[in-house]
C-alpha cells in the first residue's frame, strides 16, 4: 500500500516507522532536509523535502496512487489543508492530526464536508490511556476490549507475592477469580504460557478478565490499590487539559503545576474546578508544600522526558501510590523500569497504534474478520488485537481444539452479546463474536491470519 506521511516530527516519525516496518510503500514529506535524510537512512522510505500543502510536492510523492495520505505537522490548519488537497488529487483515504479542542469537537462536520477519513488527536489519546490507568491504579497499564466487557492489565509481580510458585491452572482455585494470563515477560524472554506455566516474583504479566474478576484477583493476591481521589499533574499542556477534564467529571480532585504564566491563566479559565499553581514542577520543595505526599496519584506531563522521570522518581520516594510518566524516547523505557517507574505513556506510541489499526483494517477491507482494536504490549514486542467474526468466515462453528493456530497466538477472550467466554478447547467462534487475540506475530490483519490452516 502506498502511504504518504507529511510532517516528520515526534509523532509523524513514529507513524512512518510503524508503517514502513509493516512493509508498506511509505513516502515521507518534510520541510527540514536533515529530518528527511535521517529517516531515509534509517528506514525503507522515500523522502521528499518540501511543503506538503503544495500540489507540486504532493504530485512528486505520487498522491494520485496513494491509498492513504496522513498529515501530522504541529499545525491543525495546515494538516486539514494538506488533506483537502490530497483528497482532491486522488488519495483514497486522508487522516489529519487535529489537536485543538475547538476543532476536534467539529470533527463529524469536517469529516463529512471536507472528506477527512479520520482525525487523530495524540494528546487526547494519551489522556484517555492515562485515565484508564488512574481508574484502575492496581495495573501498570489497562486496555479495554469488546466495548469494555474485557479488560487486559499489565502488572509486575512484587518480591513478596502469593503468586510466586503458582501454576496458571491453579489460579482460579486458589484466588477465586477467572483470569487468563496471556503473556509473561521474564528477563528478556517473552512467553505465551500454557496451563502448567509457573509464575515467579518479578514476572511482568498481562492478564485478561472481566472488571469484576480483575478486581477480585487483585484484591486476593495483594496487588489491589484503592481508587484514586486526588491527582497532582506536573505540566499544563494539552494532555493535562484533556486529562483534567476527564478526572473532574468523575469527581476527582485535580491540582496542576505549570511554570508558564499564560498557560496557567488559560487553564484557570477553562478548568475552573481544578487548582492551578504557577511554579516549577521539578522543584521538590514546591511539591512538598503542595502536598505531594498526600495525593493518590502523580502524573508527570512536562515537555522534557528527563524532568518527567525526575518528578516521578521523587513522587515514588514520597510513597505516592500511582505514578504515571510521559516519555517520548523509547530508549528510556528500560531505564525507567530499572528505577521502579512502570506506568509510562507516549502520545506518539498511542497515535501510532491508532493509525496502524486503521491501516490494517484498510488492508483487510475484503477479509472475513477485520480488526476493531489494536494495542502493542510489553514495549511493542507483542500485540493484542480485537476482531469481529464475519458471516463469511470459514472457521466458524469449529471448536478451538479443531483449529490449528500458528505458534505465538493465544485466544484471550470471546465476547458474544453481553457474555464473556473464557476460551476452552470446546468453544467455537460464531459470526458477530468479538475475539481478542494476543500474539508475538506482527502484521495480523484478519482473524484468519492466526490460523496455520483453515
Amino acid at each position: 500500500m502506498r502511504i504518504v506521511v507529511v510532517g516528520i516530527g515526534k509523532v509523524g516519525s513514529t507513524v512512518a516507522e510503524y508503517l514502513a516496518r509493516e512493509g508498506h510503500e511509505v513516502v515521507i514529506v518534510d520541510s527540514n532536509p536533515d529530518v528527511v535524510e535521517r529517516m531515509t537512512s534509517r528506514y525503507d522510505v522515500l523522502g521528499i523535502c518540501g511543503n506538503g500543502a503544495t500540489l507540486g510536492v504532493q504530485k512528486e510523492a505520487g498522491i494520485s496512487r496513494a491509498e492513504l495520505f496522513i498529515s501530522m505537522t504541529s499545525s491543525d490548519e495546515f494538516n486539514i489543508l494538506c488533506c483537502i488537497i490530497a483528497r482532491k488529487n486522488g488519495a483514497r483515504h486522508v487522516i489529519a492530526r487535529v489537536r485543538n479542542p475547538d476543532y476536534f469537537q467539529q470533527m463529524p462536520f469536517l469529516q463529512e464536508e471536507l472528506g477527512l477519513s479520520m482525525a487523530v488527536n495524540p494528546e487526547m489519546e494519551a489522556a484517555n490511556a492515562i485515565g484508564r490507568m488512574l481508574r484502575f491504579p492496581s495495573a501498570t497499564k489497562l486496555e479495554l476490549f469488546a466495548k469494555g466487557r474485557l479488560e487486559m492489565a499489565e502488572v509486575t509481580l512484587p518480591g513478596q507475592t502469593p503468586l510466586d510458585g503458582v501454576s496458571l491452572q491453579e489460579l482460579q482455585g486458589k484466588f477465586g477469580a477467572q483470569v487468563l494470563v496471556c503473556a509473561v515477560e521474564r528477563g528478556q524472554e517473552i512467553i505465551i504460557p500454557t496451563g502448567n506455566f509457573v509464575l515467579k516474583a518479578g514476572d511482568h504479566i498481562n492478564l485478561s478478565a472481566t472488571h469484576a474478576d480483575m478486581n477480585t484477583f487483585f484484591k486476593k493476591t495483594g496487588l489491589y490499590r484503592n481508587s484514586v481521589r486526588s491527582v497532582l499533574i506536573v505540566g499544563g499542556g494539552r494532555i493535562a487539559y484533556y486529562l483534567a477534564s476527564q478526572l473532574l467529571r468523575l469527581g476527582i480532585r485535580v491540582k496542576i503545576v505549570e511554570q508558564d504564566e499564560a498557560t496557567c491563566e488559560n487553564l484557570s479559565d477553562t478548568l475552573p474546578k481544578a487548582e492551578i499553581l504557577l511554579g516549577d514542577g521539578t522543584d521538590q520543595e514546591l511539591l512538598r508544600e503542595e502536598g505531594i505526599d498526600s495525593v493518590d496519584a502523580c502524573v508527570a506531563l512536562t515537555g522534557v522526558d528527563e524532568e518527567n522521570i525526575i518528578v516521578s522518581m521523587f513522587a515514588s520516594q514520597q510513597h505516592v501510590k500511582k505514578v504515571i510518566t510521559k516519555v517520548n524516547r523509547p530508549n528510556l523505557l528500560a531505564i525507567m523500569r530499572s528505577v521502579g517507574i512502570e506506568s509510562v505513556i507516549s502520545s506518539r506510541t498511542v497515535t501510532g497504534d491508532q493509525i496502524l489499526r486503521y491501516v490494517r483494517a484498510m488492508s483487510n477491507s475484503h477479509g472475513s474478520s477485520g480488526i476493531r482494536t489494536l494495542y502493542r504490549l510489553l514495549d511493542g514486542r507483542m500485540e493484542a488485537l480485537e476482531f469481529e467474526v464475519s458471516e463469511k468466515a470459514a472457521f466458524t462453528g469449529k471448536t478451538l481444539q479443531e483449529l490449528k493456530f500458528r505458534k505465538g497466538v493465544l485466544i484471550a477472550g470471546i465476547v458474544r452479546g453481553e457474555k464473556l467466554i473464557h476460551p476452552q478447547g470446546s468453544d467455537v467462534m460464531l459470526p458477530g463474536d468479538l475475539v481478542t487475540v494476543v500474539t508475538t506475530l506482527t502484521g495480523l490483519r484478519d482473524l484468519r491470519d492466526t490460523l496455520a490452516e483453515v
